[in-house]
């Protein structure tokens, strides 16, 4: 059983190891050094079961190695895609911030403080934390009432966007079908005065 453990730890992005500050919140103190597998569900109740896939499903996204860490250079491609890219500097700062264990890279509960601290406004505004939590879908929903209202405001403007270009076609077909109207009537009243010369 305890073989199997790490190999659930790496692939299921468990509690790193023990003497780490994340190995605290994951390991049970017990002699021999046994640990629980990290659950997502378990210590990250703010957000939803559906929240959490959601950031599983980003996270797998953008771990390209597949080992169950998102590493500086997958995190460079990550900002790069959401459309901010970091420097190096600014790379190794972001996971300096929430990298617990000291490894150099995020682990899915790693990743998940970034969505925690967003939440409760603990990322100052230019990091690139912030700007990760900010770009990626997952945030609107993190950020409690303040980001649902953000959420559901941009939703109504982008709706009303929508709407006032589709009245905007309307109003030019409209315009359209009204001057082809009105080129077929004068050009009716000009056969119609036509033949009346011919006569």
């Amino acid at each position: 059983m305890a073989a199997a453990e790490p190999l659930g730890r790496r692939g299921r992005a468990a509690e790193p190891g023990s003497g780490s500050p994340a190995g605290r919140a994951g390991g049970d103190g017990s002699p021999g050094g046994a640990r629980r597998v990290f659950s997502p569900a378990g210590e990250f109740r703010e957000f939803s079961r559906r929240q959490l896939r959601d950031m599983e499903r980003l996270f797998r996204q953008y771990d390209a190695g597949k080992d169950g860490f998102i590493d500086l250079m997958e995190l460079k491609l990550m900002m790069e895609k959401l459309g901010a890219p970091q420097t190096h500097l600014g790379l190794k700062n972001m996971i300096k911030e929430v990298d617990e264990d000291l490894d150099n890279k995020l682990s899915f509960r790693e990743f998940l403080l970034i969505f925690r601290k967003a939440a409760a406004g603990e990322l100052q505004e230019d990091s690139g934390l912030h700007a990760l939590a900010r770009l990626s879908e997952i945030d609107v929903s993190t950020e409690g009432v303040k980001g649902a209202k953000n959420f559901f405001e941009a939703k109504v403007q982008a709706i009303h966007d929508a709407s006032r270009f589709e009245e905007e076609i309307k109003a030019e077909q409209e315009e359209k079908k009204k001057q082809a109207e009105e080129l077929k009537q004068r050009k009716a009243a000009f056969k119609e005065l036509q033949s009346t010369f011919k006569q």
